[in-house]
């Protein structure tokens, strides 16, 4: 495993539950820092539509909104970085951690994390974008009964990963317009690329 200098090339978290705009603000964090963007959600849909076994499996589990193994997830994660890590200017690691163990896990075998950007919205706000997303998009999660159980599994998880990490973690209102929340992603990112 190559090792990853996060002086030179920073890792970011960045979470939100369901529909709190992370791959919004990801996309222009990308344009603007040209950061290599990781979604575990891209990373688990791509293996879905490979067709393997493991594929089968995964379908399953995301039907139920139940969370992925953390291996799995870990695996796909660590393949990624290190296909890209001699290249890249920095790593979002888009919803992920999920979990206080996967974020233990991920340190150890990858390398810590710089920051922790979590975009924060209300259960109400979540639930409305994704059903507005779920009219559009033909997705097999954003139906009402999913977006449901994605929210509480999302919501019962996320607060024990944001304690565990206090001194990275950066919280945005993700309730504001998709401009002034990037004004404040910039704030946090512009001092780690001046380095």
């Amino acid at each position: 495993m190559a090792p990853i200098d996060t002086s030179k090339t920073p890792i970011v978290w960045v979470l939100g539950g369901p529909g709190s705009g992370k791959g919004t603000q990801c996309e222009k964090i990308i344009a603007k820092y040209g950061f290599t963007h990781l979604s575990t959600g891209d990373l688990l849909r791509a293996e879905v539509k490979s067709g393997s076994e493991r594929a089968k499996c995964l379908t399953t589990i995301m039907e139920r909104g139940d969370l992925v193994p953390n291996d799995i997830v870990l695996d796909l994660l660590r393949e990624a970085i290190v296909a890209a890590a001699a290249d890249a200017k920095g790593f979002l690691i888009d919803g992920y951690p999920r979990e206080k163990s996967q974020g233990i896990a991920f340190e150890k075998a990858i390398a810590p994390v710089t920051v922790i950007i979590y975009f924060e919205a209300s259960p109400e706000t979540l639930t409305q974008r994704l059903l507005g997303r779920a009219a559009s998009s033909g997705r097999a999660d954003d139906n009402a009964d999913t977006i449901k159980l994605r929210l509480k599994t999302f919501l019962d998880n996320n607060d024990m990963v944001l304690a565990q990490y206090p001194d990275k973690l950066k919280r945005i209102n993700a309730e504001d317009s998709v401009e002034n929340i990037f004004g404040q992603v910039q704030q946090i990112l512009d001092p780690l690329v001046a380095k």
